[in-house]
């Protein structure tokens, strides 16, 4: 009786153990942890640096889709590059009259792949230096790894870069980007 429970709670124990080490992979994302065992929806919603994507998010109506199975690749711009656009321009999205706008940006943040960074930096390699992601929103961005980062022209130009990889969901992965991609108006 007594060797069934010691063995009972060091199974507990080393379940334990691989749950923890398998969440503390993950970067923190805006002050707070990201488990590999939530969404990209319910993980955004914790991190303070992403509090505008979640709200142009729910404008958009596309919670549920990013809830869903996926796999989904999200390149996700913080608070900062949503304030780095023209004034006005974030609460002039949020009208729902421009829902249709929105949904077009933020879907072109959106790959419907799990591409992880060495992934992404192997199709650059692969391709001679640049890589086109083509976005679930119609949008092509242009992949490049500059100094061991990896960057993301925009159809605008703009040029984002990946400041946090890897941010394992359990319906694909997120890299933080430090700007809104724009596609082509």
């Amino acid at each position: 009786m007594i060797k069934s429970a010691l063995r009972t709670a060091a199974l507990a124990v080393a379940v334990s153990a691989i749950a923890f080490a398998a969440q503390a992979k993950n970067p923190m994302v805006g002050g707070a942890a990201m488990y590999p065992t939530k969404n990209i929806v319910q993980n955004a919603m914790k991190s303070k640096d992403h509090t505008t994507l979640v709200a142009a998010v729910k404008a958009a109506g596309l919670v549920s889709t990013l809830e869903g199975k996926g796999p989904f690749t999200v390149f996700a711009p913080t608070n900062e590059a949503f304030a780095a656009l023209p004034a006005g321009t974030v609460d002039t999205l949020l009208k729902p009259e421009n829902k249709a706008k929105l949904t077009k940006i933020l879907t072109c943040h959106v790959v419907a792949a799990d591409a992880m960074a060495k992934t992404v930096a192997k199709m650059i390699k692969d391709d001679g230096g640049e890589h086109d992601i083509k976005t679930v929103g119609g949008c092509v961005l242009k992949a490049k790894e500059d100094m061991g980062k990896i960057t993301l022209t925009d159809e605008s130009g703009g040029v984002a870069h990946v400041t946090i990889a890897d941010v394992k969901q359990s319906n694909g992965v997120i890299h933080v980007i430090d700007k809104v991609l724009l596609p082509k108006m």
